[in-house]
């Protein structure tokens, strides 16, 4: 991440993400299906929402610890709830509101060492970029949802990472490093891994709705904390981990 520009990175994620999505439609022997739609204005709207959430997410990265990023990161299922209330007039009793207004308190908890004037570099910018993106991936969520009942899942997929890999590849020309070819099969290989978890995730929202679904995203604090020590030495702190956890019971 620190050594290739924003843009760079996720051009490599979006546009390698294609190859899942057309292997897949080919198997099916539908190539149609990833351009068929009969609502492109949402399909616009969707990718505005996860282009922005991309470039945030992608930018916090660069600041956080892997487990601190991923942690925040758990903000958008509590966001979720309540765009779901409102945008899609899902009920909300007055238990998964109070697991909301928890869930805030946990975010609170995470986020708030990060502001403090005593905090290091630019965590919390990090943090608060990140925060920023959690709000536009509920957005996404809840617009899958909607567009999922009527859209193929192929071609949600595909049109957000075509949007994506147009609005990175404007990035290019002003700033691009050209990778070495273990850094060149990483990128490719963040596209090809991140296309497959895209389409899966899209296919399951169009079997449940995103308060149901949501909970499962936690699992990845498990291996965000393994891999954040295995990989980089990061060591969450305390704070983190109860704040996540605390966030993590509001979901469930």
């Amino acid at each position: 991440g620190p050594h290739y520009p924003l843009g760079e990175l996720i051009f490599f994620r979006c546009f390698f993400a294609l190859v899942p999505v057309l292997v897949i439609a080919a198997l099916r022997r539908d190539i149609g299906a990833v351009v068929r739609t009969r609502r492109p204005k949402v399909h616009i709207l969707r990718s505005f929402f996860g282009i922005s959430a991309m470039f945030l997410s992608f930018y916090a990265l660069l600041w956080l610890p892997l487990a601190d990023w991923t942690a925040i990161s758990f903000g958008m299922p509590i966001f979720g709830v309540v765009f779901a209330s409102v945008w899609l007039r899902e009920h909300v009793g007055p238990w998964r509101w109070g697991a909301v207004i928890a869930g805030f308190a946990g975010i609170g908890v995470m986020v708030g060492p990060h502001l403090t004037l005593s905090a290091e570099g630019m965590a919390g910018i990090g943090a608060l970029v990140m925060l920023a993106s959690t709000l536009f991936s509920a957005a996404t969520i809840v617009t899958i949802r909607e567009i999922s009942q009527t859209e193929n899942s192929l071609a949600i997929v595909f049109y957000f990472m075509a949007a994506c890999s147009v609005a990175s590849a404007l990035t290019l020309p002003v700033a691009f490093i050209v990778p070495g070819w273990g850094d060149l099969g990483l990128l490719v290989l963040s596209g090809l891994l991140g296309g497959l978890g895209q389409f899966c995730n899209t296919v399951s929202y169009r079997f449940a709705a995103p308060s149901l679904l949501a909970p499962f995203d936690y699992v990845a604090m498990i291996w965000a904390v393994a891999l954040g020590i295995l990989l980089f030495s990061e060591f969450p702190e305390v704070y983190v981990l109860a704040g996540a956890a605390l966030v993590i019971a509001a979901g469930l």
